[in-house]
């Protein structure tokens, strides 16, 4: 069986390109196709178009998801959706539901009361479990199961699959509530970590690869790098008077954060500031929009569309695409009735500290 998915905040295809490469190893007759898609920005839905479905390209329907009609998009076997994660995430204010954003998984609960797929796959940031005291993860959770779904929340732990980047991430698999089948959390148990230098330089990226640009860095931030060793920051690292950095608020502990290449990178992100765009554990330099792609387990083939800070931001706003793929593969064994290796699930709501 070939499940049909929709997407809502779809981003560039990080989930898309997960699901379609899933595969269970002799059952040719089991994986999911793409049905269509939502996203609200041109570049994000342009890349989606170009890689994932560039034979049906209206499948994607660039709009605001307020805007968009729901009924129109037509049946789904399967849904994925992750509304944006700012109001969530524990670097920001957390505001949660009464965010800009904090609503928007709203859209995918109509979604599932309007097409009822088989399952359905919703990703967030893991400060969603804190979020308004934890209330509206519950809150959430209550809602997916009225809707008609059996839930299995798990916080996935990306870099103990094989991921080169500490990423982690809430993940709900839903099952529809007259399917008889039980959903498991795939084990990490026979997965390495591979570390970020791994990860882009075996293999070496190629030279006519697109979305490899330099960065030009200011002489101001080349000097401020070599003094910045492997794993550390702006803050940890010692700095002369004239480089350091004289910031009031929060000190995040990604400025100018240079990669260990002993270990796999820390979370790549799609917004920020100078100082926010992950920097070379060797060379005095940014990472290079496709090192960041290998770091999100991009394809070398898969280009992106737009501004080089456009790509930034599509790249770290996505899913990382063999994370997305190990648990569509568990979804379709669990349907093709295939046991596989588990463990148990890893999550707890949790208050705001």
């Amino acid at each position: 069986m070939y499940f049909r998915l929709g997407e809502l905040f779809c981003g560039p295809g990080g989930i898309a390109c997960g699901a379609v490469n899933a595969k269970i190893d002799g059952h040719p007759d089991w994986g999911i196709v793409h049905g269509w898609a939502n996203d609200f920005d041109k570049d994000t839905c342009e890349t989606y178009r170009r890689n994932i479905c560039p034979d049906n390209p209206d499948s994607v329907v660039c709009e605001d998801v307020h805007t968009l009609n729901i009924d129109e998009l037509g049946g789904i076997d399967a849904l994925a959706f992750g509304a944006p994660c700012n109001d969530f995430s524990v670097v920001g204010k957390q505001k949660g539901i009464h965010g800009k954003y904090g609503p928007l998984y709203s859209y995918g609960i109509k979604a599932l009361n309007k097409y009822k797929p088989m399952w359905f796959m919703f990703e967030n940031v893991s400060g969603i479990r804190s979020a308004n005291d934890g209330d509206t993860f519950s809150m959430i959770m209550d809602e997916m199961k009225k809707a008609g779904y059996r839930i299995y929340p798990n916080l996935y732990k990306f870099e103990k699959y094989g991921i080169p980047q500490a990423r982690h991430r809430m993940i709900i698999v839903g099952i529809r509530e007259d399917q008889p089948y039980d959903f498991k959390i795939p084990s990490f148990k026979g997965y390495r970590i591979k570390t970020c230098k791994q990860a882009i330089e075996e293999p070496a990226i190629p030279d006519n690869v697109e979305n490899n640009e330099i960065t030009r860095q200011s002489p101001t931030v080349i000097n401020r790098l070599k003094h910045i060793k492997p794993g550390q920051n702006a803050w940890t690292a010692e700095l002369p008077t004239e480089l350091e950095l004289h910031v009031k608020k929060t000190k995040l502990s990604q400025i100018y954060r240079r990669l260990d290449p002993k270990k796999p990178a820390y979370t790549i992100t799609g917004s920020g500031g100078g100082g926010t765009h992950v920097y070379h554990w060797k060379e005095n330099r940014a990472l290079t929009n496709r090192e960041r792609a290998r770091l999100q387990t991009f394809p070398d083939n898969y280009v992106f569309t737009g501004s080089k800070e456009s790509v930034r931001k599509q790249i770290g706003m996505a899913v990382p695409v063999e994370g997305a793929e190990i648990i569509f593969e568990a979804i379709l064994k669990t349907f093709a009735g295939i046991e596989y290796e588990s463990v148990e699930p890893n999550w707890t709501a949790s208050k705001k500290k």
